[in-house]
């Protein structure tokens, strides 16, 4: 049950992180990673992975566009 909670929260978090993609938008990333690092903490005390991982991988993208961005952009 906490894995399948924890794919919907990084679903949710991907879901609102595209209008991050534009440009000048970027700083949404800084309230969308957290989100998805609470996903995957979730996902942490489930016995299946799959969750946790989705929810990793979603911060990992958050996480390369604020660097790409400088933070702000």
């Amino acid at each position: 049950m906490l894995n399948l909670l924890s794919a919907l929260i990084g679903l949710v978090a991907l879901i609102l992180m595209i209008p991050a993609v534009i440009p000048f938008l970027g700083a949404l990333n800084w309230l969308f990673v957290p989100l998805a690092l609470l996903g995957a903490f979730i996902g942490l005390m489930s016995s299946k992975k799959g969750g946790q991982n989705f929810c990793l991988i979603v911060a990992a993208f958050g996480a390369l566009r604020l660097f790409l961005g400088g933070g702000i952009f």
